[in-house]
């Protein structure tokens, strides 16, 4: 496993570590907790040391996963969740500084934990971002021992670069990878330049990267990638990082000619990532072991050449860059 520094947060972790939105097994199904340890063990052993969650993943029971791990092992394992999703309605006035207090006992509570790594802020809306009085609460927070650092996680470029204004932020979760590019211009420069950590989610848009889907492919109707297509449930960006369906077939078969190496293309969609110095980690998401597997088969890939880079860019162009770029 290769490490790299967590922004200003100082932490060591691991470049390929874990999301865990799926960890309890495939959409739709109950959260099994055998299938959580199992996948989180085996992160552990192979090196991983960066684990994020969410207190709505699984209802509160991938917090409660993770937090049974670290109790569970020697190593040292960085604990990153968010709060903030549970509102209903989830709009900035419902975001208040005793109900994010609340929120984050709750996830400490869940975990067994005494105090967080990283509390993130879960995709607020972008009216938040202009609020100073949310912003301050975290800094109780850390002098009462209860969390170490504050993060958040943006569904758009504007509202990363608002968040890293605030002096206490320092991690940004973002979507970034091949069909979603542009965090790659002035926001990563900007974090580099004030030392803020680089998350990078949904890196294989929402497994289209992966290259194993077709025309024919089903979702359940539990699956985001069937209902939100659209948008219907939450930020359609979140899907398949915002890209039609279609499109991204079309996109992805001319990616299979650039790394024609692997029918996997996971590892090469990673690696790609990787190229990106302000990138401090990547948290692909597993619902059974052998994703991880998959995933963790990016540390061996050789850096793509200058020519596939200058592929990846042209494929980005000419099918996704129209519809996609401007609106994240």
């Amino acid at each position: 496993m290769n490490y790299r520094k967590l922004g200003k947060t100082g932490f060591n972790i691991s470049e390929i570590s874990l999301g865990t939105w799926q960890v309890g097994g495939k959409w739709g199904d109950p959260f099994s907790h055998e299938n959580a340890d199992r996948i989180l063990n085996e992160a552990i052993d192979a090196g991983i040391n960066f684990i994020d969650t969410a207190d709505v993943y699984g209802d509160g029971e991938s917090e409660k996963a993770v937090g049974r791990l670290v109790r569970s092992r020697s190593e040292q394992i960085y604990v990153a969740t968010k709060c903030g999703r549970r509102l209903q309605p989830h709009t900035s006035e419902a975001y208040q500084p005793d109900v994010l207090r609340k929120f984050v006992e709750d996830s400490l509570q869940n975990m067994g934990l005494e105090t967080l790594d990283l509390i993130q802020l879960h995709c607020p809306p972008t009216e938040v971002f202009y609020r100073p009085e949310i912003f301050e609460l975290f800094d109780r927070l850390k002098d009462e021992g209860k969390i170490q650092h504050l993060g958040v996680s943006v569904e758009k470029v504007e509202e990363g670069l608002k968040a890293i204004e605030f002096p206490n932020v320092t991690t940004v979760q973002i979507i970034f990878n091949m069909f979603r590019q542009r965090p790659a211009e002035l926001f990563f420069t900007e974090a580099h330049r004030r030392d803020v950590g680089v998350i990078v989610r949904v890196p294989l848009a929402s497994g289209l990267l992966t290259g194993k889907f077709s025309a024919d492919t089903t979702f359940s109707a539990d699956d985001h990638r069937n209902f939100n297509r659209q948008g219907a449930a939450f930020d359609k960006g979140e899907t398949f990082s915002g890209v039609d369906y279609e499109t991204g077939l079309a996109a992805v078969n001319e990616l299979r000619a650039v790394f024609p190496s692997d029918t996997n293309l996971a590892p090469d969609a990673l690696r790609w990532i990787l190229t990106f110095d302000a990138v401090s980690c990547i948290i692909p998401g597993a619902s059974k072991p052998e994703h991880l597997t998959s995933n963790l088969q990016a540390i061996d890939r050789p850096a793509p050449s200058a020519e596939q880079l200058a592929a990846v860019k042209k494929i980005y162009d000419d099918h996704i860059k129209n519809p996609v770029h401007y609106l994240w």
